[in-house]
């Protein structure tokens, strides 16, 4: 079985930084890519950055130039570092992978989500 397990979120103020991490375990042959998706009340699962595997990043507009996204490939970790913060990234923030896996096959799998709560 593969598991993504995150740590990092919570409360901060507005301009404040937090660092989002997420590692996956079990019978992993790759993923890629790995990143962040996240999730406001009422809205869509929306893209925040994934980063495959060779370092080629993918970061939505909405947070470009405020986050960093990168990769350990042989511990199967993720980290996001988040800065200068908007209330508007309120969300539940999702840790996802593309793992090929003990199937053989590339399967979508998804963190249980962790909360990031901005506040003005």
């Amino acid at each position: 079985q593969v598991q993504l397990v995150e740590s990092g979120g919570g409360l901060v103020q507005r301009g404040g930084s937090l660092r989002l991490s997420c590692a996956a375990s079990g019978t992993i042959f790759r993923i890629d890519p790995m990143g962040w998706f996240r999730q406001g009340p009422g809205t869509q699962r929306d893209l925040v950055a994934t980063v495959e595997s060779d370092g080629t990043t993918n970061v939505a507009d909405s947070v470009k130039g405020r986050v960093t996204i990168s990769r350990d490939n042989e511990k199967n970790t993720v980290t996001l570092q988040m800065n200068s913060l908007k209330p508007e990234d309120t969300a539940v923030y999702y840790c996802y992978a593309a793992i090929l896996d003990w199937s053989h096959r590339v399967r979508d799998y998804w963190g249980q989500g962790t909360q990031v709560t901005v506040s003005s």
